[in-house]
């Protein structure tokens, strides 16, 4: 794959049609109108993955440590998202959620989370069990706090509209076969055959971001290792009324079992995490031995098992058991029998994990020559998508006119 300066197809080629990967693209025609994008989506369609498949929760950011990535684009992007759901007319709503402690033990953990919510810049209101019965009847716990900007939307529609809205051209059924980056820019080969030439290239592949790193020749230091979350659908969703979260354990960067009034009026119960056995897999029975390799061979996967067994036993066993998994919410919510749980589609975490075992906390961007790789983005991503698309932007523009330069320098 060999090119010169006057046919690349693109000025930047994103890698990944998610509600990411879209909007960086939708960023970067906005602060760089003329800019050729391109995005490649190896699906029929784009947010098939993570985007596609979570609780459709515009998150506040109350969770996450001030400073972080996470606290400050989650803060911003819930709002923004709001906004952008409103102008394109895209079915959301504001309503609020609880996070509830039952035992006395959390009660600390949610004091926290009131500091932490107040140093972030949200608004959070403590309340007492009879409080929490104003909200939610049906719900019990010690204690709560309410967080009023906490929303639902449904993320599979913005990213369509950031598509749209965007003016990239998005290429579905395209999957990255090779890259080859040289001194006048990138080019990429896909499994059709196709070859796509570009001056910068951003990878926004989520399950899939530390293997396109690797196309490009950068060691990303780090393993996507996924982690399916399951979920439940209420046979009797008029149980819940907004949303209700448990408080959750610091030292994991899981929010717990949870539930979900989407904008539709169903409700939604879950995600617990357990381990996938292939980085799409959205059931037990979907193994991909080589997938399943290259997590068991990273040296971060074992540390994390001997580190958390004890926590991973569980939320094994309430992926196997319905009565286990009904015993664990009706901590917040008595009512629930086994009965009123349905299984419905599961969707996969993708968790950029460390070699020492570490789990990464905070989104992580990392450039190198022509590139910019995003190389964690979970949850709370689809809230402060508009943001992280942003910075992403921001990088590649700037690899973009970098380029341009030492082009002119060396002419």
């Amino acid at each position: 794959m060999t090119a010169s300066g006057q046919d690349f197809d693109c000025d930047v080629l994103v890698i990944g049609g998610g509600i990411v990967g879209l909007s960086t693209a939708y960023a970067l025609t906005r602060a760089a109108p003329g800019t050729r994008v391109i995005v490649l989506e190896k699906e029929a369609g784009p947010a098939r993955h993570q985007t596609g498949r979570n609780s459709g929760v515009i998150h506040s950011g109350i969770y996450y440590r001030p400073g972080s990535l996470k606290a400050r684009f989650a803060v911003r992007g819930a709002a923004e998202m709001v906004k952008f759901c409103a102008e394109y007319g895209i079915d959301h709503q504001v309503t609020g959620k609880l996070i509830v402690a039952t035992g006395r033990d959390e009660l600390p953990r949610l004091h926290a989370l009131v500091q932490r919510g107040r140093e972030n810049g949200i608004p959070v209101r403590e309340l007492g069990p009879a409080q929490i019965m104003e909200y939610e009847p049906q719900v019990r716990g010690l204690a709560a706090i309410r967080v009023g900007t906490t929303g639902v939307c449904d993320f599979g529609a913005v990213a369509a509209q950031l598509a749209a809205a965007s003016g990239a051209d998005v290429r579905c059924g395209e999957e990255v076969a090779a890259i080859d980056r040289r001194a006048w820019g990138v080019a990429v080969r896909t499994a059709s055959g196709t070859v796509f030439r570009a001056k910068v290239l951003v990878n926004c592949a989520g399950l899939h971001c530390d293997q396109v790193a690797r196309l490009a020749g950068d060691d990303p230091g780090m393993r996507i290792v996924p982690f399916r979350g399951e979920y439940y659908e209420l046979a009797r969703p008029d149980l819940v009324r907004s949303l209700v979260y448990p408080v959750p354990d610091p030292a994991f960067p899981f929010l717990g079992v949870h539930l979900t009034r989407g904008v539709e009026g169903s409700v939604h119960v879950g995600p617990n995490a357990v381990p996938a056995l292939a980085r799409e897999g959205y059931s037990w029975s979907v193994v991909r031995p080589r997938e399943l390799a290259e997590t068991l061979s990273w040296p971060g996967s074992w540390r994390i098992a001997r580190r958390h067994w004890r926590y991973g036993a569980g939320e094994l066993r309430r992926s196997l058991s319905k009565r286990a998994f009904a015993t664990a919410v009706r901590r917040l919510l008595p009512a629930v029998t086994e009965e009123d749980l349905r299984p419905v589609a599961a969707g996969v975490r993708a968790q950029a994990v460390l070699r020492d075992g570490t789990l990464v906390d905070d989104f992580m961007i990392r450039e190198a020559p022509r590139t910019v790789h995003v190389l964690n983005a979970p949850s709370p991503a689809a809230t402060a998508s508009l943001p992280i698309g942003r910075e992403v932007a921001r990088r590649a523009l700037t690899a973009l006119t970098d380029g341009r330069l030492a082009r002119a320098g060396g002419r």
